[in-house]
C-alpha cells in the first residue's frame, strides 16, 4: 500500500508557515501499514493541483491533500477537485447548519462566503469537520482513494483520527510497517559503520537499515514493510541484541530518546545533582534539562556567564588565567565547570566557552571553536570541539556535545 501526501498553499512555499501536516500524516499512515512514497507542497494553482494529482494517483493507492478549503477566492482546492472528478456541486444542509452554529458561537455572521463552504461535490463522501467550517471530502476513483482535508492542523488531526483512518482500515487490507531505532553515542558514523559492517551485511533481507546522524549521536533504524508485526519485531530485537556484543559501550537507548533525557533518567535514578555554567551556548543546555518534567529532582542551577567579569565573580575563575590563556581555553573551561559545581554543591558541573560568531574568530581560534568542561567528584577535564560556522549550528552542536560528554562520564 502506497500513499502520496500533497499540501496546498502559497504560504507554505514562501516559508510563511511551517508544514507540520505532512509529518503528522506520514506518522499516521506508517503506523497503519501504508508506505508514504512522496510528500510534496504546491501553490494555490488549479493547474498544479491537477498535474500533481495525476502523478499521485498513478503511483499511489491513497492520496491525502490538505489545504485550500477556506471560504475565500484563493481557496480553490474543492472546485478543482470537482472538475477533476467531473462532479457537480450540491448544498449540504447538515454542514451548513453546523457552520452556522459554529460561527454563531464565535459571534460571526453567516454570510455567502461561509455558505459556500457547505457546497460539496456530489461524487464525494463528506467527512464532517466537528472542529471547523470546512468539511473534508473522500473520493474513490478507479480503485484509488483521494482525501481532501482542511489545512488547519488541529482540524486535520481530528478528521484523520475520527474519519479517515477508520475508513482506510475498513477499505483496505493493511499489513504493518515496523520501525525500531537504536541510539548510539561516542562513536563517529563512519567508524560505527565500519565496526558493524559484518552485522549489517548479515541482516535478513526483509530488514532495511538507516543511519541517522546528529551531533555526537547516531541512530540506527531497522525497518520492515508490509509484514507480520509480531514476528518481525522479534527479529529486530534479536538483531539489536547482537549489537550489544559488538558496540556495548556505545548503545545509549532506543527510539526517540534524546541524550538529555537519558542523563535526566540517570541522575534521578542515582540521586545525583547537576549544575551548568554557559558562555557561548547562552543557557541552551540548562533549558534542555529544565524542559523535562522532574528536573527539579537533580538540576541545581544554570549560570550564563557571558562576560569575563561574570566568569570571575560568579564562578571564581582566576582572572590571571583568562589573561594568560584567553576566555576560550581549556583552562577556563575547567575552572568554569569546577566553579559551578563548587558554588552549587552539585555532583556534576558542565561548562561551555567558545566563539559563536559571526565575528571574534582568529586563526588559532576560528569561529566555531568551543571548549567544553566537565567536573565530577573524581576529575575535571575539558575537550575542544569544532562546532561549525553558523551561529545557531554552533550553539546547538556545542550543547549536544556537552550533554553527550556528561552522559559518557556518568556511565
Amino acid at each position: 500500500m502506497k500513499a502520496t501526501i500533497i499540501t496546498i498553499g502559497d504560504e507554505i512555499l514562501i516559508g510563511q508557515i511551517l508544514d507540520t501536516n505532512s509529518r503528522y500524516l506520514s506518522q499516521q499512515l506508517n503506523a497503519a501499514g501504508i508506505v508514504v512514497c512522496e510528500r510534496t507542497s504546491i501553490g494555490d494553482s488549479a493547474e498544479q493541483i491537477t498535474q500533481t494529482l495525476d502523478r499521485a494517483i498513478a503511483q499511489s493507492d491513497v492520496v491525502i491533500i490538505t489545504g485550500g478549503l477556506g471560504p475565500t477566492k484563493d481557496d480553490i482546492t474543492k472546485h478543482t477537485l470537482a472538475r477533476y472528478f467531473a462532479s457537480e456541486m450540491r448544498y449540504d444542509e447538515r454542514e451548513a447548519e453546523h457552520i452556522r452554529t459554529l460561527l454563531a458561537r464565535r459571534g460571526i455572521a453567516f454570510n455567502e462566503l461561509n455558505r459556500s463552504q457547505a457546497m460539496v461535490p456530489t461524487l464525494c463522501t463528506v467527512l464532517h469537520n466537528a472542529h471547523g467550517t470546512a468539511p473534508g471530502m473522500w473520493f474513490e476513483y478507479e480503485g484509488k482513494v483521494v482525501v481532501s482535508l482542511p489545512g488547519v492542523p488541529f482540524e486535520m488531526v481530528h478528521l484523520i483520527e475520527d474519519e479517515v483512518m477508520p475508513r482506510l482500515k475498513k477499505r483496505f487490507a493493511l499489513r504493518q510497517i515496523v520501525h525500531r531505532t537504536l541510539i548510539t553515542a561516542g562513536i563517529a558514523e563512519s567508524i560505527l559503520a565500519e565496526r558493524i559492517a559484518a552485522w549489517e551485511d548479515a541482516l535478513p533481507e526483509e530488514l532495511h537499515l538507516a543511519y541517522l546522524p546528529a551531533p555526537n549521536i547516531v541512530r540506527l533504524r531497522l525497518s520492515a514493510y508490509e509484514v507480520d508485526g509480531e514476528s518481525i519485531s522479534r527479529t529486530i530485537e534479536n538483531e539489536f541484541e547482537k549489537l550489544h556484543t559488538i558496540i556495548p559501550d556505545n548503545i545509549v537507548g532506543f527510539e526517540d530518546a534524546t541524550v538529555e533525557q537519558l542523563v535526566h533518567r540517570l541522575l534521578l535514578e542515582r540521586g545525583e545533582r547537576l549544575a551548568v555554567a554557559e558562555s557561548c551556548t547562552g543557557g541552551r543546555i540548562a533549558s534542555l534539562f529544565t524542559a523535562q518534567a522532574g528536573a527539579s529532582g537533580y538540576f541545581m542551577c544554570g549560570a550564563v556567564t557571558y562576560s569575563n567579569s561574570s566568569k570571575c565573580s560568579v564562578l571564581e575563575v582566576d582572572e590571571r588565567v583568562i589573561e594568560q590563556f584567553g576566555a576560550v581555553s581549556e583552562q577556563v573551561a575547567c575552572q568554569m565547570a569546577e566553579g559551578i559545581r563548587r558554588v552549587s554543591g552539585a555532583d556534576y558541573g558542565i561548562s561551555t566557552t567558545g566563539i559563536a560568531g559571526p565575528s571574534g574568530g582568529t586563526e588559532e581560534k576560528p569561529v566555531g571553536t568551543v571548549w567544553i568542561g566537565i567536573s565530577t567528584p573524581h576529575r575535571t577535564f575539558a575537550v575542544r570541539r569544532d562546532c561549525g560556522t553558523d551561529r545557531g549550528q554552533i550553539i546547538s552542536r556545542a550543547s549536544a556535545y556537552a550533554i553527550s560528554m556528561l552522559y559518557n562520564e556518568i556511565r
